[in-house]
């Protein structure tokens, strides 16, 4: 058996399987592709790809259907990741390109991946710690509060209300009059703007010691306020879109039970995404074990990662039964990405 035969083979397997749902035997293969040679040498070929693990026989009398190794195999050898038609990258940029914030582009980023893919979307927000500042705003509510505003170079917007101390009033002696606020605004930007946020705390060390004793609670207040910002190791964000998707596949032999509880446990979702290694084309792929997880053992991941100034912030993806149309699906993945990359380098 030559191994591009058996390729050729596991490859119209696992299409038709996906497309049918039904265990492939020997005869569909034939009628169904041109593969050159003889039902009985097919028998053959399909009796030595069980014997190596990538098809399985479901039950007596039927066909074969793809293992994980299987899928695995010919995931890696797609030669290319197909490019969508014209009228996807269309509507794609269409629904995107209306967004007018980070919240909105990613709420209607996993619409459109569910909507595109039929599966489950994974949108992750941009982690902070790779994130850099871009810009810091301070916008004064009346006389005893503060509006706190942290901006990132991947778009991501941190807000906090900095209510100042007791006794404390921008509107009164001794602060009446002063610019203490524009002053600390100007002050923070030229210390902090394309830092890591990692490296703020430091870079804002002993900031309040330039300004005078009167000032100094509303500085210290706000340099609060910021280092809430940058706690980098609270639980990170995701959006999901399309899990009503799972329940139309019917692809679950067991139950549905814990690919859901899996999905509602983010941080099991967080932790897949951040590990995930890009494979052809820019995307990644997980199946069934491979998730070192015991809810997702019939399920697959397809991600990507999107960028903003040159870096990698988060990734986007979809998960579905192992049993999915994985180029199609790595398609509408890499080029959803690359339109998010776009909209916040823009």
């Amino acid at each position: 058996m030559s191994e591009d035969r058996k390729l050729a083979v596991l490859r119209a397997i696992v299409e038709d399987y996906v497309q049918t749902r039904e265990p492939v035997g020997s005869r569909a293969l034939v009628e169904r592709h041109a593969l050159g040679v003889s039902p009985a040498t097919i028998r053959n070929d399909m009796a030595a790809l069980e014997d190596e693990g990538y098809i399985t026989q479901p039950h007596t009398s039927a066909g074969r259907i793809p293992t994980d190794k299987g899928y695995r195999l010919f995931v890696d050898r797609l030669s290319t990741v197909k490019p969508l038609s014209p009228a996807e990258k269309r509507a794609i940029q269409g629904l995107l390109d209306g967004a007018v914030d980070l919240d909105d582009v990613l709420e209607r980023t996993g619409r459109l991946l569910a909507q595109i893919t039929r599966q489950v979307a994974v949108v992750q927000y941009p982690s902070l710690t790779r994130s850099t500042v871009q810009h810091v705003e301070l916008v004064p509510l009346g006389a005893e509060r503060v509006l706190f505003v942290l901006i990132t170079n991947s778009g991501r917007v941190e807000q906090r209300v900095v209510a100042l101390p007791p006794g404390v009033s921008l509107v009164e002696e001794p602060l009446a009059g002063t610019d203490v606020l524009a002053v600390l605004r100007t002050r923070l930007n030229a210390a902090t703007a394309g830092a890591s946020l990692r490296d703020v705390p430091q870079l804002v060390l002993g900031l309040g010691d330039r300004f005078q004793p009167a000032e100094r609670p509303v500085v210290q207040a706000v340099l609060e306020a910021l280092d809430d910002s940058l706690d980098i190791d609270r639980e990170e964000r995701i959006v999901l879109a399309g899990t009503a998707n799972l329940a139309r596949s019917g692809d679950f032999v067991s139950t549905i039970g814990p690919v859901l509880e899996a999905i509602e446990e983010h941080v099991v979702l967080l932790k897949l995404l951040s590990e995930m290694a890009d494979g052809a084309g820019g995307v990644g792929v997980l199946i069934g074990s491979e998730t070192a997880h015991e809810g997702l053992q019939e399920a697959a991941v397809v991600a990507s990662g999107y960028a903003s100034g040159g870096e990698v912030v988060a990734r986007l993806g979809v998960l579905g039964p192992t049993r999915m149309d994985y180029p199609t699906n790595m398609a509408a993945v890499r080029a959803v990405a690359r339109y998010v990359t776009r909209i916040l380098t823009s």
